[in-house]
């Protein structure tokens, strides 16, 4: 079983002989390759060039016995597709070029054709297959349709989500218009990374747990659940909902393969309550790859003995791995996994 098959059948549930091991997305921010290259490159440049694309994605591997890779890419790239560009502010964060305001500027947001503006994603896909020849998989991704509108009428980064939520709140017609046009637009981009030969896709809801609860099903989860109804018979789709592990039965009725759960909570706590289908992702807290490999492989060692061989389970950080993190604590986690071998 080499690295792509044990991740491909631990995200359906299915025996192997040791937790498969791979990091969030911009899993080399932490290296100093990838801050040399961003000395000569800008982020958007890095996305938009395939052969950079696939420089960054490859560094992590190069370091670590990881069994999958992550696309190097954005979740911002979807409203950049229909329309509405970004750019990173200089106090840190988000910002789109401009906000929604109006019907007429959700109306003008063109929801066909995403993949052919974002064809040097399948571009880099491709130089990224070539370079795994097979052995390790490689995961696609996009923001959860609820993830995106946040960006796209807050103007950016936001603290209260207020406007995005007063939409789904006051005019349910017009947020219901916006999340068909991005769901639209996520289908068609997932079916591209499919096309062009990812193994998984990952939806990231990243302000799901901004939501109530008694919302969270029409904000955020049917438009989910209407993406992997569309690609779930070609991949494994793996979904990750910020703080929301707690509404698991709604997380598995979007039909996921395997559910991504923050370092908040048990992660065996949370498999125990899922169906034996249902694969987990998680969930080391990432703050722990600032501290010493020490430290870190005593919590990686707990968190798989707290997990004890269940089928199903991709060992990962609970959340994105942070530009602190040290080098020799991620080989160590690593390692860690990769000697458990049963």
């Amino acid at each position: 079983m080499n690295r792509r098959e044990r991740f491909l059948n631990a995200c359906r549930c299915q025996p192997v002989d040791r937790p498969p091991v791979w990091v969030m997305r911009q899993a080399g921010r932490h290296l100093p390759e990838y801050l040399a290259l961003k000395e000569k490159h800008s982020f958007h440049e890095i996305v938009q060039t395939p052969e950079l694309a696939l420089e960054v994605t490859m560094q992590p591997l190069r370091r670590y016995a990881m069994d999958a890779a992550i696309l190097f890419s954005d979740i911002l790239v979807i409203p950049e597709a229909m329309g509405q560009p970004y750019h990173f502010r200089d106090i840190g964060g988000i910002e789109m070029e401009f906000k929604l305001e109006t019907a007429a500027d959700i109306d003008a947001l063109n929801a066909d054709g995403t993949a052919d503006r974002l064809r040097y994603v399948s571009d880099a896909i491709d130089l990224i297959k070539a370079e795994l020849d097979g052995d390790r998989a490689l995961i696609g991704f996009a923001g959860s349709p609820w993830t995106l509108a946040t960006y796209m009428l807050e103007g950016g980064s936001s603290k209260n989500y207020r406007r995005c939520k007063e939409l789904l709140y006051t005019d349910r017609p017009l947020f219901d218009r916006l999340m068909e046009k991005i769901t639209a637009s996520v289908i068609e981009y997932f079916q591209m990374q499919i096309d062009a030969g990812v193994d998984c896709v990952q939806i990231f809801d990243s302000w799901g747990g901004v939501l109530a609860p008694d919302v969270y099903e029409a904000g955020s989860v049917r438009w989910m659940r209407e993406i992997v109804d569309a690609v779930k018979d070609q991949v494994p789709v793996i979904l990750f909902s910020k703080g929301m592990h707690e509404h698991s039965d709604l997380l598995v009725s979007t039909g996921a393969n395997v559910l991504g759960v923050t370092w908040t909570t048990s992660l065996a706590k949370v498999a125990a309550g899922l169906p034996d289908h249902i694969g987990v992702q998680g969930n080391l807290d990432p703050v722990l790859m600032n501290t010493t490999p020490e430290l870190v492989e005593a919590a990686t060692k707990a968190l798989l003995d707290e997990m004890d061989n269940r089928p199903g389970h991709i060992f990962n950080l609970g959340h994105g791995i942070m530009p602190q993190a040290k080098i020799e604590c991620m080989e160590r986690m690593v390692d860690t996994v990769v000697a458990a071998a049963r």
